[in-house]
């Protein structure tokens, strides 16, 4: 007979205890010990009987074209070009940010028949959401069930194409003691659907909640688990959402889709570069434009600086939208190569927009944003910086540059820098001028006179 015990599970982790702990030796988070039923007893082994099929790799037939378009060209970009029937999709995001907005959006559009399993809201609150998005699909069905077993035999019944799951939070299994929410209910629930996926190839894309960190609620093993991880950025009280692939088997992990909230839902932004410039003042000192490629698209964003006197021995260094220790590595540059006296002042940075530059041919505009803040004069509105700035203040080469190039010859920009690495070779058929450089004392000198 199997007997029944106690374990203590991080929460954050995944890590397991036999007994409590206050801070978990694996994340060191404090108080996310939740306490679960196991069952332990002896199983008597029995011979497997193979129920699937060996097939040779020659006799599978896989194609792009099998793919579900959704409608959403910036979700299914970031997808990798539509849901790839047999995968699960797990889209997180803060709350309020738009995940079942874009979730029901998303479902209207599909041609096939999806199976909308809302666990949080009744039918009639869908209902009325859907007449405010001003959704019509007579392909689109609603099951109000937080039980996962009664899903299961709702998608036998419907034989649906896609199964959304708002959220996995909400689910349970019957065999399982412990509550919903919990690290073994949301792995058995998220386990169980991923089965369904593969044997039965449908769609699921599984809506998570994140938690005060920022990262998806439950154990990690759930974004190892699912093919594609989504991540819904931005702030709930401002109208333009970043949606960012982390984790996608079926398409690249650096794609991004830009949206803006309105009263009527999503709104796809075609054209990001123009959006995020759309504000900017040309006369301002401390403001440089710069490129970033996110997955195949180059973005043109605005880079703000702001140098004040330190009125307190340690002077503060804050960034938004660009890495804390680059800008550290960057001041200290700008101190030792360029002669630029930042060590008692006060540097921010902002990226305007909410994007996250994570790549370093925004070094440059960072640099010189912040020397034309502190000598307050104003580069040139019609001028964008590329490049990456070594320890030495050279200039390094950056990729993509000609799409960068066009976008900035696109959006009327008619001067461009960047590293002398980078004019190797350049294939440039745009009016723009594109002024090569070496290292940033040459740079600062040429733009902030």
């Amino acid at each position: 007979m199997s007997k029944q015990k106690l374990k203590y599970i991080c929460s954050n982790c995944g890590y397991e205890s036999l007994r409590w702990l206050g801070k978990c030796p694996e994340c060191e988070s404090w108080n996310s010990f939740t306490e679960e039923l196991i069952e332990t007893g002896k199983h008597k082994s029995t011979r497997s009987v193979l129920k699937s099929p060996i097939h040779k790799l020659s006799e599978i037939t896989a194609t792009e074209e099998d793919r579900i378009i959704t409608g959403i060209s910036e979700f299914d970009r970031v997808l990798g070009g539509g849901l790839m029937p047999g995968s699960v999709v797990l889209l997180g995001g803060d709350p309020g940010i738009g995940k079942s907005t874009l979730a029901m959006q998303a479902a209207s559009g599909i041609k096939e028949k999806v199976l909308y399993v809302t666990g949080e809201e009744s039918e009639k609150q869908i209902k009325l959401r859907s007449s405010r998005l001003k959704i019509k699909s007579d392909s689109l069905f609603i099951l109000a069930e937080t039980e996962l077993n009664q899903v299961t035999a709702a998608i036998e019944s419907l034989k649906p194409s896609v199964v959304i799951i708002d959220s996995i939070q909400t689910m349970y299994r019957n065999e399982l003691d412990n509550s919903p929410g919990t690290v073994t209910q949301i792995r058995e629930c998220t386990a169980l659907l991923m089965d369904e996926a593969k044997k039965k190839h449908l769609s699921v894309i599984v809506i998570g909640h994140v938690t005060k960190e920022g990262i998806i609620a439950g154990p990690k093993i759930l974004e190892h688990m699912v093919d594609t991880v989504i991540q819904f950025e931005g702030e709930a009280n401002h109208s333009f959402r970043i949606l960012r692939s982390q984790k996608n088997r079926f398409g690249s992990t650096n794609e991004i889709g830009v949206f803006e909230m309105r009263e009527e839902g999503l709104k796809e932004v075609k054209n990001p570069s123009e959006l995020f410039l759309s504000e900017r003042e040309k006369q301002t000192p401390g403001s440089v434009v710069t490129s970033t490629i996110e997955g195949s698209r180059p973005i043109l964003l605005e880079v703000q600086a702001l140098v004040t006197p330190s009125m307190y021995g340690y002077p503060q260094r804050v960034s938004n939208g660009f890495d804390q220790r680059r800008l550290s590595i960057l001041l200290a540059v700008l101190e030792k190569r360029a002669l630029v006296k930042v060590s008692s002042a006060n540097v921010f940075i902002n990226i305007a927009g909410g994007i996250k530059i994570t790549e370093p041919a925004a070094d440059l505009a960072v640099c010189l944003s912040i020397a034309s803040s502190l000598s307050e004069k104003v580069i040139d509105s019609q001028t964008i910086v590329i490049g990456e700035v070594g320890l030495g203040g050279e200039l390094r080469s950056v990729g993509n540059i000609e799409k960068r190039i066009q976008e900035a010859d696109k959006l009327g920009f008619n001067t461009v820098i960047i590293p002398h690495t980078n004019s190797r070779g350049l294939k440039q058929n745009s009016k723009i001028k594109v002024i090569p450089h070496e290292n940033l004392s040459d740079t600062i000198n040429l733009l902030i006179q």
